[in-house]
């Protein structure tokens, strides 16, 4: 399916009724809150849709009860698997790496630094990797510094903070 999103990977069973826990991809806790249905699957394109309850949100992992898998053996089978979800199902304000990575990158006076060419996760933040032919700058994803994202046009806005 070409519109789903990977939101964290199962690495092991809780438990002893099935319960999973996942390893979160999520920059936010918010994309869990509202989570009814997922795809699990070892890739996009081979999936089976469950109905989802979350259990516990934990910084870096959360834990689900998949209907219909009801005991440690049938969880175990799902160890390693992915956990997708329909790229609608993200909050207003949220992005994804892949929809950041690519974006050329500009200052607030219009001045092209590069592009993203890859994102670093430091566990406070987000570091884009922004590419040129000049080399590379590691610009912090904070708000102060990432002004604007805006995936229609392609670019990412920042203002650099001095000695960057």
């Amino acid at each position: 399916m070409d519109n789903l999103l990977e939101i964290g990977k199962i690495v092991k069973t809780t438990g002893l009724k099935g319960r999973l826990k996942v390893l979160s991809y999520c920059e936010s806790p918010k994309t869990l809150e509202t989570l009814e249905n997922a795809f699990i699957g070892g890739d996009s394109e081979h999936v089976s849709l469950f109905s989802v309850k979350v259990t516990g949100i934990k910084r870096g992992s959360f834990s689900i009860d998949l209907e219909g898998v009801e005991s440690v053996g049938a969880a175990g089978e799902l160890i390693g698997r992915y956990v997708f979800v329909p790229s609608e199902n993200l909050p207003d304000g949220e992005y994804y790496w892949k929809d950041i990575i690519g974006l050329d990158v500009v200052t607030e006076e219009g001045l092209k630094l590069g592009c993203v060419t890859t994102i670093l996760p430091t566990g406070s933040n987000d570091v884009y990797v922004c590419s040129s032919g000049e080399g590379e700058i590691l610009i912090p994803a904070f708000d102060d510094v990432v002004k604007k994202i805006d995936i229609e046009k392609g670019i990412v806005v920042v203002n650099l903070p001095e000695g960057l």
